[in-house]
């Protein structure tokens, strides 16, 4: 369930344009969630277009949005879909954070299948 889930993720960023796609596999790791989907939009306008599709393809599978944090900012969008948690950056918060830093030990899912499809 949570592969399904995920690669509708990430192929919904994907088609809203989001740049630098990266999924960590949490396992083991977090209790928060299974994977964590980070990528970043260039401006306002285009994060909260990830973080729309993300929620609407999540919706279209079947799937609750359990809650989504910082739309209206659109400076750090958290979508939370249970087991996947999508953090949508704008590019300059990105560096700031970095996710991937933070949560060095977590294993990179490679996800180029499902951008090529």
């Amino acid at each position: 369930m949570s592969k399904e889930l995920l690669y509708a993720a990430v192929k919904a960023a994907d088609d809203k344009r989001a740049e630098d796609l990266v999924v960590l596999n949490m396992k083991g790791i977090s209790l928060i969630a299974d994977y964590f989907l980070i990528c970043h939009g260039n401006s306002d306008k285009q994060v909260q277009a990830i973080a729309r599709e993300i929620k609407e393809k999540a919706h279209e599978n079947g799937y609750d949005v359990k809650r989504l944090e910082g739309f209206d900012d659109a400076r750090w969008v958290l979508v939370d879909l249970g087991d996947i948690v999508a953090h949508i950056f704008h590019r300059d918060e990105r560096n700031y954070y970095n996710l991937e830093r933070l949560w060095g030990d977590a294993p990179q899912e490679d996800i180029q299948g499902v951008l090529n499809q």
